[in-house]
């Protein structure tokens, strides 16, 4: 179930966030009503060496996907942020995108109202009409959020080539077989949702770091939920 390793970007996210109580370990009611052992906030990823971390993490992982023989990442001309909390994650990591890994994309996010006046709309930064659009978002849980981007990408011209999600929970839906992540593959193309973190990588960290009673939490949540 577990990967072997974490690579170096992975350890430094998850003790960053931890650090802010941006991931924490304990029990939490979540949306859907489920009892879970961990808890992500990336509205807390807020400081600057954090959110170095966080956009390292973004753009190690997708320049692994470009370059992946396996399944390739496409291509793509934008990033895309959804507001609120995307907007720095698309402007940091275009920045890093380019000064680490020499690849040049332009970034954009959405606004929650539009605009009426001034340049006015609901879109802000590089016009997507046209151009190859690349989401980045924090967690899923039903999708509706991505859905959402990815309805408001095409309605403006553009076309959703892929989404990098900073954690991906690996759960099945409320009927115990679905996946968000493979609903949004639906729209997308299949292998086209990444992560940075999936909760198999949590695992092992815990078990790295001698947490047994965290871990022991952790693995009979993913007996119950986890998409196997």
């Amino acid at each position: 179930m577990a990967s072997t390793s974490l690579k170096t970007y992975q350890t430094e996210l998850i003790e960053h966030a931890m650090s802010v109580g941006a991931l924490k370990f304990g029990s939490f009611t979540l949306k859907s009503g489920r009892q879970s052992p961990y808890f992500f906030n990336a509205g807390l990823l807020c400081t600057g060496p954090i959110l170095a971390s966080l956009s390292t993490a973004y753009a190690q992982t997708i320049a692994t996907a470009l370059s992946s023989t396996s399944s390739p990442l496409p291509e793509f001309d934008v990033l895309f942020g959804p507001a609120y909390k995307g907007i720095p994650f698309a402007s940091t990591t275009s920045l890093v995108l380019y000064t680490k890994h020499n690849i040049s994309v332009g970034f954009a996010y959405d606004r929650k109202e539009v605009k009426d006046h001034g340049e006015g709309g609901k879109m802000v930064g590089v016009d997507v009409k046209g151009k190859k659009v690349l989401i980045l978002d924090d967690v899923m849980t039903s999708g509706k959020a991505i859905r959402g981007s990815i309805e408001l990408i095409r309605a403006h011209g553009g076309e959703v080539v892929g989404v990098v999600q900073a954690l991906n929970r690996e759960e099945v839906g409320q009927d115990g077989v679905s996946s968000t992540v493979k609903e949004i593959e639906g729209l997308i193309g299949e292998g086209r949702v990444l992560s940075i973190l999936k909760m198999r990588e949590l695992m092992l960290w815990l078990e790295k770091d001698g947490q047994t009673e965290n871990l022991e939490k952790m693995k009979a949540y993913w007996d119950q939920y986890g998409l196997k």
